[in-house]
């Protein structure tokens, strides 16, 4: 791909904007399904939670979460309006469930302790002031709550040519020490390896990513 292309396939993996934001939306959700299903299945989902997932995308996976336990309440928060709007339409038959909140990316626009987990997924690498907006994750998870961090180790993301236009890219001692900066305390880090289609082309490419499970 030439250099502009991938401007502008680091934006919409960013921030799916319009028809291409679509298109993209639906390419991540394929990509990324391994990665947010083991991420959900750190989570251990149990009756009568509420689960929130930061940067949901098209949210295609909302099923299989819905599908864990009983009476379960959903939220996705997105700071794409593309996204937002295809989440909705995706999932219509959870909508007396789950609800999609479209926002600016740096603060969270819920009460203290709201959410009994929390999830994201391959978006850390575009948070603005990640202290901050850690320490706003832990306002809104309950004191007994999980939040879990799924992310790309550096190694592997230094490797697809678009991580170069604004990604910040992380290694596992590079996130715990960023972890360790804000009000979380404890934390599990489990390492993954899968084989996955590119997102610039057909060929097949081994992708290491690392999940953390946080706890206040």
């Amino acid at each position: 791909m030439e250099k502009e292309e991938l401007k502008i396939l680091a934006q919409n993996l960013a921030n799916p904007q319009g028809e291409k934001g679509i298109e993209i939306g639906e390419m991540m959700n394929a990509t990324n399904i391994s990665m947010t299903l083991e991420s959900i299945k750190k989570l251990v989902i149990e009756d009568d939670q509420h689960i929130l997932e930061i940067g949901h995308g098209n949210a295609g996976h909302l099923k299989s979460i819905m599908n864990l336990a009983q009476n379960l309440r959903y939220t996705g928060i997105d700071i794409s309006e593309t996204m937002h709007h295809e989440a909705q339409k995706l999932n219509k038959e959870f909508e007396s469930q789950a609800d999609f909140v479209w926002y600016e990316g740096k603060k969270l626009p819920f009460q203290d302790r709201t959410f009994d987990k929390i999830f994201t997924v391959n978006t850390v690498y575009f948070w603005e002031n990640p202290e901050a907006f850690l320490n706003e994750i832990y306002r809104v998870l309950k004191d007994e709550g999980t939040f879990v961090l799924t992310f790309g180790q550096r190694e592997f993301m230094e490797k697809l040519p678009f991580t170069e236009y604004d990604f910040t890219l992380y290694s596992n001692g590079e996130m715990e020490e960023l972890i360790s900066k804000s009000h979380f305390k404890r934390m599990k880090i489990s390492e993954k390896e899968e084989e996955i289609k590119s997102k610039t082309g057909n060929e097949t490419i081994r992708r290491m990513y690392t999940i953390l499970t946080i706890k206040k």
